[in-house]
């Protein structure tokens, strides 16, 4: 069933019955957002909170494992997670215990001073993921652009290469896409301080003719790329790629930084560990404190002994890398616990299983109902996409959006007790997700797509 196939009358009438029903059961919601709006951004304490399917955000009482309950009290099993900020689950004992003691029973969560967490952490961030020297920030967009700024320093080079429809936070350099008449800003790009087709180089994933072709210029300081694309939809790499994008770097005297922000899901070193990849850097960001705001990026010995032998790096005072709360105790705490004792390698084989068993059940209502979709599976996180074969690059996943199906499917799910990432249909598993979570959702799946195919 594509955009072209369906009975999009039906689908209007059952969105519309979907959208009806949550107005009903949710008036709390309702009322908070309608109070808030006239001194809230869009109504939103952040902008992209107004992403909804309904008419008005689900406002949140509670959350815990992978639960959330909404203001009316209704309770839902939630394969969203903050997404991916909330992959240790909802508040989890052990980093809710961390946080306890770090800022009621010693106090202090930030002081511009180190604590023994921060080296700890570095370390368990080194052997996962093979980096040796690690850094951190309060969110995967600074560390982006930490270490983009690091990279051009040390490279001499002015142009960043990112693959269309890429995901890195909001980093400028990021937002550019593929167009038929060449590289063009990516829609929605607000506000640019700047060109991107000036600062910034695209090609498509899954193609090393098009990254050979864009390395040649020889200005190209760094590749930022996620090892399997994650915010259009996931898109796995081909046989050979990953390799074939670091021979390529390495003969043009480019960096290779791997945004392990949302690949984390991976299992317990991202990608990088699991498919045995040698990145000169890696950025990651949410899930690694449990909630607790931090981003973090690794480096290779090499290349932090190439950056510290430079007397023009400024890396202590004024360089434009860094920031008052970075590195702050409560964060690091909070990664220390949620690393040592929550996202462990057992935890990543739980979760895995548990997204098999949810890309299994997914595949089988794709058969059941002869749907022209696809179904992905990257460790802890699935995604069902409108489109088959699945799309092998961020454009075609791009075209592939149907927003109006995607409502109903995210409507119909809400409205029945199953979260979804708002912005695609993507799944994620925490360690308390349960087979009997995946079963609830796939029962509730296989009743939305009778009520829509009949």
């Amino acid at each position: 069933m594509t955009a072209t196939t369906m009975d999009r009358t039906r689908l209007g009438q059952l969105l519309a019955r979907e959208r009806g029903e949550f107005v009903r059961r949710t008036p709390e919601s309702r009322r908070l957002h309608e109070a808030a709006a006239p001194h809230l951004l869009g109504g939103v304490p952040m902008t992209w909170m107004a992403k909804s399917a309904g008419p008005y955000p689900l406002y949140l009482d509670s959350a815990r494992g992978a639960r959330v309950t909404d203001a009316d009290g209704t309770r839902y099993v939630d394969f969203c997670l903050g997404d991916t900020g909330a992959m240790a689950g909802h508040s989890p004992a052990a980093t809710v215990e961390a946080v306890e003691r770090r800022y009621g029973r010693l106090g202090g969560a930030t002081a511009m001073m180190p604590t023994e967490d921060a080296g700890v952490v570095a370390g368990i961030l080194a052997e996962r993921f093979g980096v040796a020297e690690w850094s951190f920030s309060l969110s995967a967009t600074d560390a982006n652009r930490w270490v983009l700024r690091l990279a051009r320093a040390v490279t001499g080079r002015p142009r960043v290469l990112v693959n269309s429809f890429s995901y890195h936070g909001s980093v400028d350099e990021s937002f550019i896409v593929t167009g038929p008449d060449g590289p063009r800003a990516r829609p929605g790009n607000v506000g640019p301080a700047y060109d991107v087709t000036r600062t910034s180089r695209v090609v498509e994933f899954n193609d090393l003719a098009g990254l050979e072709r864009e390395l040649a210029a020889g200005d190209v300081a760094a590749v930022l790329m996620e090892p399997a694309l994650t915010n259009m939809g996931i898109v796995l790499p081909e046989p050979g790629y990953l390799a074939g994008v670091r021979e390529l770097t390495r003969a043009a005297g480019t960096l290779l930084i791997n945004d392990e922000t949302h690949t984390f899901s991976a299992g317990p070193g991202g990608c990088t560990a699991a498919w045995g990849l040698e990145p000169d850097l890696v950025t990651l960001g949410k899930a690694i404190a449990g909630g607790i705001p931090i981003g973090a990026y690794g480096l290779s010995a090499e290349l932090a002994d190439r950056i510290w032998s430079d007397p023009e790096t400024d890396l202590v005072d004024t360089g434009g890398v860094g920031g008052t709360l970075a590195g702050n105790a409560l964060s690091l705490a909070a990664a220390r616990a949620t690393l040592e004792r929550v996202l462990t390698p057992e935890a990543f084989a739980g979760m895995t299983a548990r997204s098999g068993e949810y890309t299994a059940g997914v595949q089988g209502l794709i058969d059941r109902f002869a749907l022209p979709w696809t179904v992905t599976q990257l460790g802890a996180r699935s995604e069902y996409r409108f489109a088959s074969p699945a799309p092998r690059n961020g454009t075609e996943s791009y075209l592939a959006t149907d927003t109006e199906l995607e409502d109903y499917l995210h409507l119909f799910l809400l409205n029945r007790g199953i979260f979804l990432t708002p912005f695609h249909n993507m799944a994620l598993m925490c360690p308390e997700t349960s087979s009997a979570d995946v079963e609830l959702h796939l029962d509730v799946l296989a009743a939305a797509l009778s009520d829509l195919v009949g």
